[in-house]
Parts: structure tokens; sequence; C-alpha cells
């Protein structure tokens, strides 16, 4: 587990990163991809439910909280960086498995979680807007409650779940901020007009951006002009590096083995890697 210390220096920096600019918030799915990806410079890092629940041969959302956490403790032990988890719904349709979870990222020494309002419920995905206020507010009652910094994002998850409505999804944005959420996140926006009205709705808060609008992806500077603070990648990293191993299977399973001349050379990620012994 993190020192208390140090997970509140962390925690300390990470709040600091949503003050001004945007950042990248890369998304590591286990403890070696925490270093290669910590040894490229990003400010912080977070984790991925998906990349969590693949490293374990599950789909995602399969994990609960115990093994979402185990994932969390295992990224932060190989960097100093401040950690954010995909903590998902919660764990739990009540408020009171918000706070738990919360309560429990804190203790783990993470910088901060997201809590959607997602119901895991493949007919009713996402939950009605009172409880998913209410669901906010216990979260973020619970990141109060231990003493030191902690960023909580409140996501809201319609564009993700067959559920288009922009003015919904505002509205819930809204609420989570007037309940003490810390940064603001809807997945899935489908145009960078989308993006300017929720910054400007939730605005001073931060808003996080999933990679980039579903009308096409542009560069992080568009991004940063329309407001946004933080973009992250969900489990868009672990899906390349899936990708890529399926890829160049296929290719070698048809006898194609040139292809093995592009792969990264073994030290180029050994170097990157913990000799044995030494700290993060």
């Amino acid at each position: 587990m993190t020192a208390p210390h140090d997970a509140a220096a962390r925690a300390e920096r990470f709040v600091a990163l949503h003050a001004s600019g945007c950042f990248l918030l890369p998304n590591a799915w286990d403890a070696g991809s925490a270093r290669l990806l910590a040894s490229l410079g990003p400010a912080a890092l977070a984790t991925t439910s998906a990349g969590a629940a693949w490293v374990l041969g599950r789909q995602d959302s399969a994990l609960g909280r115990a093994e979402s956490l185990a994932n969390a403790a295992a990224i932060l032990a190989e960097t100093t960086l401040p950690v954010s988890a995909d903590l998902e719904d919660g764990f739990g349709p009540a408020p009171e498995d918000c706070a738990a979870t919360v309560r429990a990222a804190i203790e783990a020494g993470l910088a901060g979680c997201t809590i959607e309002d997602t119901t895991r419920d493949a007919a009713a995905p996402v939950h009605g807007f009172d409880a998913a206020v209410a669901r906010v507010q216990a979260a973020v009652a619970a990141a109060r409650g231990k003493g030191r910094p902690f960023v909580l994002t409140a996501r809201a998850e319609n564009f993700l779940h067959g559920r288009p409505d922009l003015e919904d999804t505002v509205r819930r944005l809204v609420a989570f901020a007037e309940a003490g959420a810390d940064c603001l996140y809807a997945p899935a926006l489908p145009d960078l007009d989308a993006v300017r009205r929720v910054v400007a709705a939730v605005a001073p808060k931060p808003v996080n951006v999933l990679i980039g609008p579903r009308a096409g992806l542009v560069p992080m500077e568009a991004l940063a002009a329309a407001g946004v603070r933080r973009v992250s990648l969900g489990g868009a990293l672990a899906r390349a590096a899936y990708g890529q191993a399926l890829d160049l299977t296929r290719a070698l399973l048809g006898g194609d083995l040139p292809r093995m001349a592009a792969v990264m050379p073994h030290a180029a990620v050994n170097g990157a890697m913990r000799p044995a012994g030494v700290g993060p």
C-alpha cells in the first residue's frame, strides 16, 4: 500500500494538474504497462476497467471492487506518478456502495477515481437522475471524509449506452458538479460542439474527454481550445496492444515471419522494467 504521506503528495499533484491547461491521462492496464507508460514522462496515469479485466482473461465490467483495486495497487507500486482508478459504477447500485468504493480507493493510495451512473443492467443501463445524483453525493462525502485531496470524477454514461441525449447528459453533469464532484466526464460525446456545451455548463470545474468526439478525432490542441482540461484513453492502449498481438500472430500463422522485423526490440521493453530488488 502507498504510504500516506506519499499518497497525499501524489494527490496534491493530481489536483494541481486540473487547475489550468490540458493534460493527457494515459490508462495503464497492469504493472508492466504502467512502467512503460511512465517511462515516457506523462504527468499522471489512470487505470482501465477493460484492460484490467482482459489481463485476467475476462470481459470488461466483470471485476469486482477487490480485483479492480488490486490492479490499481499493482500499478501504483510501479510508479511515483499520481494514479486515478476507473472504478466503474462503484461496484453496487446504492450510494453506500459508491462511498465504500471511494474510501477503499483512498486507502489504497489513489489520487482519484471515476464513478459512473451505469447500472450493469442491459435492460436499464443508466441510473435514474435522482439515484445518480445521490450516488455522486455519497461518493463526494466519502472523498472529503479522508482528510487529504482526492479527485472524484463523476461520469454520465448516456452516449455509451444507446442514449444519445445531450440535454440529459448536461443536466446530469451539472447536478454532479453541484453535488461536489471535482471533474466531470461524459464519454463518447458526438462532436466538438457537444464538448464545448459540457465545458460551459459545468465551468469552472474541469472536464475529462475520452480521446475525442465520435464525429472524428482531433488534435489535443483542439480539445484544449474547447476548454477540456483532461484527456483520457480508456482501454484504447490496451486494445492497441492486444490488437497488434492478434494481427501479428495472424500474419505469422500465415507464414509471414518477416513481419517480426518491425517488432520493438527486447531491450527497449526490458529496459523500462524494474530490475530485481529495485523500488519504483
